[in-house]
């Protein structure tokens, strides 16, 4: 895993070669915004459930892989 350093300097380095003033101005945005503490968000009582819902769904092995989840999708879509 890349260290702290080394992430910041690619980052600097892959900044100076942007030319696109928009977009240089939506990562300014982009990271000033994100400077400051993350607030925490609280969940309702409706998100607890389904997050312990989700738990006990993993715990049980009532889970699919991300591309069996896709199949799945795209099987549901062409039967439209």
């Amino acid at each position: 895993m890349a260290t702290i350093d080394k992430i910041k300097s690619g980052l600097i380095d892959k900044i100076i070669a942007i030319q696109n003033r928009d977009f240089l101005e939506a990562l300014d945005t982009l990271i000033s915004s994100s400077t400051g503490p993350i607030p925490i968000e609280k969940l309702t009582n409706e998100q607890k459930v389904m997050l312990e819902m989700s738990e006990q769904d993993l715990k049980e092995g009532r889970c699919i892989s991300q591309e069996e989840l896709e199949k799945r999708n795209l099987e549901w879509l062409n039967a439209k």
